[in-house]
Formats: structure tokens, C-alpha cells, sequence
């Protein structure tokens, strides 16, 4: 059997192929999931509802927590911001600018700053209420589902994946993999620990970031082998 040169296009295509399958897999399977829990809120869905009460209740800190962790709720939280997505990945869109990497910086562009609004349209359909309690969300007159936090974080940790993943060892893929999941599942936890979050927002959340990245990439080829992936 003859096989191609390394670097043929081939080659390229051969690798992109895997990479592209699991992204369309990951990208329908998070707007199912959306789509099911925004339906759930949408109809009064018990049981979901229930169980959103449940974590919420079992999970928040208390009106009464001590200005020092709420100090350290709000800084653990503060990834899933707009601000913190800019600032982190302004210096990336610099080198690909200088690089003239545009379908990249272009890709990067799209995730990082149009989730947010994404997100926002989303709360306005859904229209849910966040969680009544007096230090949490009773605070907020914005509305609940999908969790703009969870979203942005999900974004934030999947782009830098994306960017990032051809550049990488097997190892260091591992490491970042953890790291980025933990760093998603941290945020999460801090909107339900607040109490401005239920479980069904925070995990509509993620599955919004995850999936409007993923579309995202496959839109511009930003996966391993397309036009807009680093090598």
C-alpha cells in the first residue's frame, strides 16, 4: 500500500476527518440537550424543576455567608465574564492579525464575542426567573436560562482547546483537557453556589458555549486540518 508524504493534502484531509465527525457529534448532542431543557423550563416540566430546586437549595451558600466568600464566589466566577474572554484572548487576535491569519482571528473573533448576546437572546425566549433567594438572584432583574458564565467559560476553555490542540503533545492535551474541564465545572459550581443559577441553567450553559464554539469551527475550519487551525 503507498501511502502519501507527510504534509500531503491527503494527509490533512485524513486527520481533519476524525477531529470533524466528533465535533458535529458534540455540537448536536449539546443543542439536544438545550433544546430539552429549555423545552422542560418552557412546559413546567416537574421533575426538572424539582431537581433544579433541589441542587439549588442543597448547593447555595446562604444569605447569611461571611463578605470573604462572597468575595471569593465573585472572583471564582469571574472567567465566565465577557471582559475576562477579551482580555484573555485580545493578545491572540494581535498575532493572528500580524500573522495574517484571518480565518482564524476571524473564528475567534465570532465564539468569543457574539455568545454573549447568543445568550441573552435565549434568556429573553425562555423568560425564566432566577432563584428567590434574598443574596442571589433576587438581586438580579436578568433573566435565568441559559447562565452567561457557563456559556462564556465554555467558550473560553473550547476555543483555547481548539486553538491550541495541533500544537500540542498527547500529554499536554491530557493536561489541558483536565484543566479546562475543571475550570468549566469551577464556574458552574460558583453561579449555583451564589445562588443565581439552577442546575438547568448552568448546564444549558455549557452546553450553548460548547456548541456555538464547536458550530463555529466547523463554519470556518478551525479543527485540526482545516483552513483556519493552527497547523
Amino acid at each position: 500500500m503507498k501511502l502519501p508524504p507527510d504534509g500531503d493534502a491527503a494527509v490533512a484531509r485524513t486527520r481533519a476527518a476524525p477531529a470533524t465527525r466528533a465535533a458535529v457529534v458534540a455540537t448536536a448532542t449539546c443543542l439536544v440537550v438545550l433544546a430539552l431543557l429549555g423545552a422542560g423550563i418552557s412546559a413546567g416540566f416537574g421533575p426538572q424543576l424539582r431537581l433544579d430546586a433541589a441542587v439549588s437549595e442543597a448547593l447555595y451558600a446562604g444569605d447569611s455567608r461571611v463578605g470573604a466568600l462572597d468575595g471569593l464566589l465573585e472572583v471564582l466566577t469571574a472567567p465566565g465574564l465577557s471582559w475576562v474572554r477579551f482580555l484573555v484572548f485580545l493578545p491572540v487576535l494581535v498575532s493572528l492579525a500580524r500573522r495574517r491569519m484571518w480565518w482564524t482571528a476571524g473564528w475567534v473573533l465570532t465564539a468569543v464575542v457574539l455568545v454573549a448576546p447568543l445568550t441573552t437572546a435565549l434568556k429573553e425566549y425562555f423568560g425564566r426567573i432566577r432563584p428567590p433567594f434574598g443574596e442571589g438572584g433576587a438581586r438580579y432583574e436578568s433573566l435565568s436560562f441559559p447562565s452567561g458564565h457557563s456559556s462564556g467559560i465554555a467558550t473560553l476553555v473550547a476555543v483555547a482547546l481548539v486553538l491550541a490542540w495541533p500544537l500540542l503533545s498527547a500529554r499536554a492535551r491530557r493536561w489541558a483537557l483536565a484543566v479546562g474541564i475543571a475550570l468549566v465545572v469551577l464556574v458552574g459550581l460558583t453561579r449555583l453556589w451564589l445562588g443565581v443559577h439552577y442546575l438547568s441553567d448552568v448546564v444549558g450553559g455549557w452546553s450553548l458555549g460548547l456548541a456555538w464554539t464547536l458550530g463555529t469551527a466547523l463554519l470556518f475550519g478551525a479543527l485540526p486540518g482545516g483552513r483556519a487551525a493552527l497547523r
